[in-house]
C-alpha cells in the first residue's frame, strides 16, 4: 500500500546507516521526504535506493565541514522546497581511554563533529525555513552525556554539551520551533560495536526491558518528537535506554 505524502520535509544527518537510518525510515514510513547525508557516498546511495528514492535524497559529506552543511540545506530545499524537520545524529566517538590521557586535538574533533555541526546545521535550517514557517529539532544526545561514561569520557562531554544545545535552541527558537533531544543507551549498531560485540546477553542484562535497542527505537521516538502529537514538548531530553537508569543504585 503506498504510502500517503505528509507534505513534510526532513533532514536526517548521519543517516546512511544506523540510528539515522532507522530515524529516516521512520520518517519515510509515515510518508515524509527525506534528505540524509553521510561521509561515505557509496554507503548513502544504498540507503537512498533502499529507501525509496522517489522521496529520499543523499548529499554526501562531513557533517563538521560548514560547506557540507550549507549544500545540504540547498539540496533539501531545492528538493522538496521545504526543510520541517532536523534531526542531528552524526557523530563520532574515535577515543576509548581515561580522560587523563585523552589527546585534546582529538577532544576538540569529537566537539566539531558531535556538537558544533548540530548548531551549524540548526542554524542553517531556521534561516532556510524553520524560522518563518516553523518546525522542530531533535539532537541525538546519549545516555553517556546524562552520567559517567567510563573510557569514553570526550564523547561523553559532546553528548552532554548536545543536551544543553537542546536547551539553548529551544529557548531561543520558541514558539516557532520545537527543539528536543533523545539520549539512548546502548543500540545495536557498527557504532556502537565495541560495547556489546561477543557478549550481547551480558549486555543486555543490564537492562530491565532484557534487550539492547535497535535503531527502529530511536526512530519511533524521533518520529514522535517531530509530530503533532508532541506539540506542547519542547526542551525536554527523552531518555529512550530500556529502563537503565532504573538500576541506579541497586548493589
Amino acid at each position: 500500500m503506498a504510502v500517503q505524502d505528509s507534505g513534510k520535509a526532513a533532514l536526517v544527518t548521519g543517516a546512511s546507516r544506523g540510528i539515522g537510518y532507522g530515524i529516516a525510515e521512520a520518517l519515510v514510513a509515515r510518508g515524509d521526504r527525506v534528505c540524509i547525508t553521510g561521509r561515505n557516498e557509496d554507503a548513502l546511495k544504498e540507503a537512498v535506493e533502499r529507501l525509496g528514492a522517489d522521496r529520499v535524497i543523499g548529499v554526501p559529506g562531513k557533517a563538521h565541514d560548514e560547506a557540507h552543511q550549507a549544500v545540504a540545506v540547498e539540496r533539501a530545499m531545492a528538493a522538496f522546497g521545504r526543510v520541517d524537520f532536523l534531526i542531528n545524529n552524526a557523530g563520532t566517538n574515535p577515543v576509548f581511554g581515561p580522560m587523563a590521557d585523552l589527546d585534546l586535538n582529538v577532544a576538540r574533533k569529537v566537539f566539531e563533529t558531535n556538537v558544533i555541526s548540530a548548531l551549524g546545521f540548526a542554524q542553517l535550517t531556521w534561516k532556510a525555513w524553520q524560522g518563518e514557517h516553523g518546525g522542530a529539532i531533535v539532537n541525538i544526545a546519549s545516555i553517556a552525556g546524562v552520567a559517567p561514561s567510563p573510557f569514553i569520557g570526550a564523547y561523553g562531554m559532546s553528548k552532554a554539551a548536545m543536551v544543553n544545545l537542546t536547551l539553548q535552541l529551544a529557548h531561543e527558537f520558541a514558539p516557532r520551533v520545537r527543539v528536543n533531544a533523545i539520549a539512548p543507551a546502548v543500540v545495536k549498531t557498527k557504532f556502537a560495536q565495541a560495547l556489546y560485540e561477543g557478549r550481547e546477553e551480558e549486555a543486555a542484562a543490564a537492562y530491565p526491558l532484557g534487550r539492547l535497542g535497535v535503531p527502529s527505537d530511536i526512530g519511533g521516538a524521533a518520529a514522535f518528537l517531530t509530530s503533532a502529537q508532541s506539540d506542547w514538548i519542547t526542551g525536554q531530553t527523552l531518555q529512550v535506554d530500556g529502563g537503565m537508569f532504573l538500576n541506579a543504585g541497586v548493589g
